[in-house]
């Protein structure tokens, strides 16, 4: 089949969040049929690897609430009207580690789920220049570790990062350092 594409024939929102937009779909397909899609709206976000002198990167550990377990991640956050994806992303490495850096390097954009929602998450990479006091947003409770690049790697390799965006920043850092 040639034409993969689906057009929307109606479009209802179910629920208007502060960050997600639940949308239902009914779409015509490209056999001439229809179906209904569910689709979250995401204002996007942010991820930054940030690695210092001694190529260890700053995670944060936090509790996060749809898996109902603390997960160990890149710092990242949603985006915020009115700013750059790479203001967004030097803010959020700021707030949640107290770091801040230079030379920036985007490592691309990712989309973590393809089959329900727009969410695109922008990754970027860079050095620190210096690290002082966190700031998280009221709601938000983590700690920063400092681990080096190669076990963060190793810990991607052994299952040890679920979080997807932190694999594929990680994987894609070491790419590039590693293809030089």
């Amino acid at each position: 089949m040639d034409n993969l594409t689906e057009k929307t024939l109606s479009s209802k929102t179910v629920f208007d969040g502060k960050i997600l937009h639940v949308i239902l779909d009914e779409a015509q397909l490209p056999d001439g049929n229809t179906a209904i899609r569910e689709v979250v709206r995401h204002v996007g976000g942010v991820c930054v690897a940030a690695l210092d002198e001694d190529d260890c990167l700053y995670f944060v550990r936090q509790f996060r609430y749809p898996y109902n377990e603390i997960t160990l991640e890149l710092p990242a956050g949603k985006l915020e009207k009115g700013a750059t994806v790479l203001e967004n992303g030097k803010r959020e490495l700021k707030e949640e580690t107290g770091c801040e850096g230079y030379s920036y390097v985007s490592l691309g954009a990712m989309y973590p789920s393809t089959g329900y929602t727009d969410e695109i998450i922008h990754l970027y990479t860079c050095r620190v220049k210096s690290v002082g006091e966190q700031s998280p947003d009221e709601d938000e409770f983590l700690n920063v570790e400092r681990i080096p690049l190669k076990k963060a790697v190793e810990m991607v390799l052994n299952n040890q990062l679920p979080d997807a965006k932190t694999q594929i920043a990680i994987l894609k850092l070491y790419a590039l350092l590693n293809n030089k």
